[in-house]
């Protein structure tokens, strides 16, 4: 798995006896996105998929939606004091008459794996005019269906059955096909890469599909989905109030304790069928 785990040795206790043991840990490194050169912002990352990442991340910021926008990927030498690649940066070069970053995106300190928005020079750039509107959205689908995504979801996180350190996104479609996953320290991450995925692979809109994360709904997972088109966010966890305004603003589906055959609803209840009376 290359630079995706990393091993160590531990003390290990259990019913009153220890030993020393390897264990395997996800590997944690800070990435930085440049645009045409000009450094954007870092975020801390579970290496692998990086350029699905840079660019993921560009979909959610409003700079690009399709893959002809952008003109190449690379990653960058001179990272280290003799000028070595560490291949923990990625420069995205756009393709002429796309429009750079507004300077107003950019971090004013690297991102954390667990909080997207840390270091938003303004928080009025969150709400980034998304290109696709989701609430036109035909997409309709089961609570049998959703009952089905969190096993699916887990059963395909290799890495996670090793080291047990891993968010995870899936997209799924309306029927409960996994289409997509990818994993990452932190949540908000792997849904870029899911997102830059698509892009890379001309897909988007991600129209009548399903989007299914492992850890709890905050406000910029809404925004992610609803800027890559995304009708429905389906989390294990809980929703923040702020994510659950953003998905009845945008006409998305918002599903949180999304836990073996129970779940809450929280907008967009007209997707669900047969459609909930009363």
């Amino acid at each position: 798995m290359g630079r995706v785990t990393a091993r160590r040795r531990v003390l290990r206790f259990r019913d009153g006896a220890y030993s020393e043991r390897p264990d395997t840990l996800a590997a944690e490194e800070p990435m930085e996105i440049r645009v045409g050169g000009r450094p954007l912002t870092v975020t801390m990352r579970t290496p692998g998929d990086d350029f699905d990442l840079a660019v993921g991340f560009l979909v959610s910021e409003g700079v690009l939606h399709s893959a002809d926008q952008v003109a190449g990927i690379r990653y960058c030498a001179g990272a280290t004091a003799d000028g070595g690649n560490t291949y923990n940066v990625v420069d995205v070069a756009l393709a002429p008459g796309v429009a750079a970053p507004d300077a107003s995106l950019e971090r004013n300190f690297y991102t954390t794996s667990s909080c997207g928005l840390c270091g938003k020079a303004s928080l009025d750039a969150v709400r980034t005019t998304a290109a696709w509107t989701v609430a036109e959205d035909p997409l309709r689908t089961t609570p049998e269906v959703l009952s089905a995504l969190p096993d699916r979801l887990r059963a395909a996180q290799r890495v996670f059955e090793s080291t047990g350190g891993l968010h995870a996104a899936g997209l799924f479609s309306a029927d409960g096909e996994l289409l997509a996953l990818r994993e990452d320290v932190g949540r908000h991450n792997a849904v870029d890469k899911v997102v830059g995925h698509a892009l890379r692979e001309g897909l988007l809109p991600l129209r009548g599909t399903i989007l299914m994360v492992s850890g709890r709904a905050s406000f910029e997972l809404v925004q992610k989905a609803v800027m890559a088109g995304v009708p429905m966010l389906a989390a294990v966890s809980a929703p923040s109030s702020l994510a659950a305004d953003l998905a009845a603003e945008s006409g998305l589906t918002l599903v949180g304790f999304l836990r073996g055959t129970s779940m809450n609803v929280y907008t967009g209840t007209e997707r669900l069928q047969p459609v909930p009376v009363g």
